[in-house]
Order: structure tokens, then C-alpha cells, then sequence
């Protein structure tokens, strides 16, 4: 896997709801971007926690330590003139230990550069943890009962959990921006490894969610 990008403060994903991208962008550029963005995208997680789990409600993680996997895949979004519909990135994490992002690899590096640019506008929470991003395939398929993602490290198979009349668990307005429609799943195959940062799950929390932020 070749790196990808330079960082130069940390993304990070935190099981309290806060994920955050810091880079290093010119002024003038973080400055078009906060007057002229907006991003739509799909959340696909699965993490350690039980069913539901309970940091996306506001408590405290079921599993210690909180590991998971989320993929956001971006439906429409844009930064000034550059198009970001189409982009997806991977976040595996061990909550206060490790973060490790992977970019798909079919991003331009204009596409590269605004989602340094906005992303720290997009996401105010941060958590300072060893970071490494690298740019690699990413894959997603998504059905109406499963939804299963991967990295060349990660892995995720999750299937939808059904409620009254056989239909999804779903949870509305929930206050946080990233767990719009929030649907529940239950993780199938859940794991990560990569040296010495590895973790394998099943039966655990999964979910879908649907995000958008923008400058207005």
C-alpha cells in the first residue's frame, strides 16, 4: 500500500460521534471552501460495541477497547469547482490507541486537496492518535438486507436487522448530523489487520446513516 497525502495533524475517528480530518491547507483555500462546500454522503460502519451501540447515543462504549471500521462514501458533494461525488474513504480505528485511513484510490489529487480542505470544517471534534493514511481499492456493495465494504485490510459484512412487520430498525433525529436515517445492522464479518493492529468480530453493532453538511 503506497502512502497517500500529507497530514499534518490527525484524523481520527472517536466513538463519541466526532471523527475529524486536520490538514494543512493554504488560508486562502480553507477560505473559498467555508464560503462555497457541501457534501451528501452514505456512513457504513461496524465497530465493537453491542447491539445498538451505545456511543452513537450519546454514551460510553459497550467494548473496551472500541475498535471498528467506517466507510464514508460521498453521493454528491463539492469544494468550490471541484467534484466530490464519487469519493470514499475508510477509517479503522482502536478508540485512544490507533486510527489508519484508507482513500480510494481513484481520487484526483484536486479531490485529494479539497477533502484536506474541508473536512476540518466539516468535523470540530479531534483526538490525537497515531496516524497513517494510504490510498488502496476500496469496495462497496449494498442491498436492501446487507451491506459489505473492504479495504485490503479491512473487512465488513453486515446484515439488517428487521423489526415489525419485517421491516428495517430504524432510528430518526438523532442530534448528531452523521446518524441521519439511521438503520440497524448486526455485523456478520467484522475485522482489520495490518502488523500489529488487528481485531475480528461477529454479532457486534453495524449501522447505516446518511450525513450532509455544508457552508449553507
Amino acid at each position: 500500500m503506497r502512502m497517500f497525502g500529507v497530514v499534518a495533524a490527525t484524523l481520527a475517528v472517536v466513538v463519541s460521534s466526532a471523527i475529524a480530518l486536520v490538514a494543512v491547507a493554504p488560508a486562502q483555500a480553507t477560505q473559498n471552501a467555508a464560503s462555497n462546500w457541501h457534501i451528501t454522503a452514505t456512513l457504513a460502519e461496524s465497530c465493537s460495541c453491542t447491539i445498538s451501540c451505545p456511543c452513537n447515543f450519546g454514551g460510553k462504549p459497550s467494548h473496551d477497547p472500541c475498535q471498528g471500521n467506517r466507510l464514508i462514501s460521498i453521493t454528491e458533494g463539492h469544494v468550490g469547482d471541484v467534484d466530490l461525488s464519487g469519493v470514499s474513504f475508510l477509517i479503522a480505528w482502536e478508540l485512544g490507541a490507533w486510527t489508519d485511513v484508507t482513500v480510494n484510490d481513484k481520487v484526483t489529487e484536486a479531490q485529494s486537496a479539497a477533502l484536506e480542505t474541508v473536512l476540518p470544517l466539516a468535523f470540530s471534534s479531534l483526538r490525537r492518535n497515531p496516524l497513517k493514511v494510504s490510498k488502496a481499492p476500496i469496495t462497496l456493495e449494498m442491498t436492501e438486507t446487507r451491506v459489505r465494504f473492504s479495504t485490503p485490510d479491512s473487512t465488513v459484512d453486515m446484515e439488517v436487522m428487521n423489526g415489525a412487520g419485517g421491516k428495517p430498525v430504524k432510528v430518526l433525529n438523532l442530534p448528531s448530523p452523521l446518524y441521519q436515517d439511521y438503520t440497524q445492522y448486526r455485523s456478520v464479518v467484522h475485522r482489520y489487520a495490518n502488523g500489529d493492529h488487528t481485531f475480528s468480530y461477529s454479532g457486534t453493532n453495524g449501522f447505516t446513516s446518511t450525513w450532509e453538511a455544508g457552508s449553507r
